[in-house]
């Protein structure tokens, strides 16, 4: 069993949380995007009430626990490891509440190269506990705006877990997955789902585009988010996401096992 203290030495260690890789320039950069309602950094949230740079600084300061001082532009960021902590555990909880129902979840990843492990093991344990794990729209193409254009990817699961590569790529693990922060896919996901007359999720797990795209139809949504992607802690403020945890989503795969296995143990879904 890893205890809290074990964990919160790895998230520094690691560079999950303490000092981490985002740099306050790329942070700064996604508040001002944000406020001024690029749909890039939106992820598919709709905000009910304005939100300008000082709003979106002092709400990550609170969250996440970078700098509040506006005179703060470059060097690394930084998060907060007992504010991590905090939302693991109101993280593993939403899953303990959904296992415990044995309700349908759907789980999806703008990152399946960094997060395809992590998120595969919580879709095997919910499995194994009795939940649903969905995979609707299998296979299906979905058209996302990208810096290069119109792209059209292919979404697909490997071990329970949703994400889109490029056609005609292997299906072996995250082979071809495409890093994305679009909606598109879980809105293509629901609504095939919906459109087959099988069950919707109870809870949507991931990060990026799954979480906010969820988040803002209705269904209850928990994810992981970077100091650079303040829609979901928008969202969570706005009580459209249940739980953001604040954490680098982009270090090497391996440092996300202990999270996994802390999780899952407080969750009571350790096998």
């Amino acid at each position: 069993m890893l205890s809290a203290g074990a964990l919160r030495a790895h998230l520094v260690a690691a560079r999950l949380a303490g000092t981490v890789t985002t740099s306050r320039e790329e942070s700064l950069r996604s508040y001002r995007l944000f406020a001024a309602g690029d749909p890039r950094v939106l992820l598919g949230l709709e905000p009910e009430r304005s939100w300008d740079e000082s709003d979106l600084l002092r709400l990550m300061a609170d969250r996440c626990g970078v700098s509040n001082d506006p005179r703060h532009v470059s060097g690394p960021d930084v998060i907060d490891p007992d504010r991590t902590m905090a939302a693991l555990d109101a993280f593993a909880e939403r899953l303990g509440a959904v296992a415990a129902a044995r309700a349908p979840v759907l789980l999806g990843t703008g990152h399946p190269h960094r997060l395809l492990a992590f998120y595969a093991s919580l879709a095997a344990a919910l499995s194994a506990a009795g939940c649903p794990v969905l995979t609707p729209a299998h296979g299906r193409c979905v058209d996302i705006t990208t810096r290069f254009g119109v792209r059209t990817y292919r979404l697909d699961y490997v071990r329970g877990v949703a994400f889109v590569r490029e056609p005609g790529t292997s299906r072996d693990a995250a082979d071809g997955g495409a890093h994305t922060h679009s909606p598109l896919p879980v809105r293509a996901a629901l609504s095939a789902a919906a459109d087959a007359c099988t069950p919707l999720p109870a809870l949507v797990v991931g990060d990026h585009g799954w979480v906010c795209g969820a988040g803002q139809l209705g269904i209850e949504t928990i994810g992981l988010a970077d100091t650079d992607d303040p829609a979901p802690f928008v969202g969570e403020a706005e009580g459209l996401v249940s739980v953001t945890v604040p954490l680098d989503d982009a270090v090497p795969s391996r440092h996300y096992r202990p999270l996994t296995r802390y999780v899952l143990n407080r969750a009571c879904l350790s096998r």
